[in-house]
């Protein structure tokens, strides 16, 4: 399991930290960088599965280098800060963000995540397309193959994650689905913070599907269970 990883931090001792305690784990296609800007180049140069990314850094915000990474890149994404609040969590996963980890962390349960989302990756890339690879529902089609989706037509831009949950969600038309299944679905494990990361990712699918995403018709919430996509708008 040695993914390529990349380190961003403009704290020498913590990417010092981590790239010694990866290393002790069978790690080595590691690469660092101090600065978002040095970051986003070694992503595009690179090509890293997860990137291991600060929030404070020098030049750009680390917000922003998610959004920029975002544009090219589908790899996982593992926020690090010291800030803790809940509104900071949620910024972090809604610009495309995968984990958030608050500092000071345990570099064990650092390693552990890193494993996790490459596991994650293993098991998407291994799940075999359906026949034909296509998926309708009302207005939506959804290409496994070329991994596009579209509406009435018209191509749908996604994120790596919102096409993955918008998959499940089509796979399982007229099915609710939990947010704990969504999780474990699209990321690959269980985590205290799927509430706030579904919820998150659903507005924005929301944004993208519905005419109206205040009065959603195609993607509904059934309360107190979880989610449900209708093969067939009223």
């Amino acid at each position: 399991m040695d993914g390529r990883i990349l380190l961003v931090d403009d704290e020498k001792d913590i990417v010092d930290l981590l790239e010694n305690v990866l290393t002790e784990e069978g790690f080595s296609l590691i690469q660092k960088a101090y600065t978002g800007t040095e970051a986003i180049r070694l992503c595009r140069e690179y090509n890293p599965d997860i990137v291991i990314l600060d929030i404070m850094l020098p030049d750009l915000d680390g917000l922003e280098v998610c959004r920029k990474i975002r544009e090219f890149s589908y790899c996982s994404i593992l926020f690090l800060s010291s800030r803790n609040d809940d509104i900071d969590k949620i910024l972090g996963l809604a610009c495309g963000g995968d984990d958030y980890i608050t500092k000071p962390f345990s570099p064990r349960e650092m390693v552990y995540r890193v494993k996790a989302q490459l596991r994650r990756q293993q098991y998407q890339n291994a799940v075999p397309s359906h026949a034909g690879g296509l998926l309708t529902a009302g207005p939506l089609t959804l290409d496994e193959e070329s991994c596009r989706a579209y509406k009435d037509g018209q191509e749908l831009s996604l994120t790596g994650r919102e096409f993955l949950l918008l998959a499940c969600l089509m796979e399982n038309a007229d099915r609710i689905l939990s947010k704990e299944r969504l999780y474990e679905h699209v990321w690959g494990e269980y985590s205290s913070i799927c509430d706030n990361t579904i919820m998150v990712h659903i507005r924005h699918l929301r944004e993208k599907l519905e005419d109206n995403p205040s009065v959603p018709r195609l993607l509904i919430t059934v309360k107190g269970l979880g989610y449900k996509l209708k093969k067939k708008v009223d």
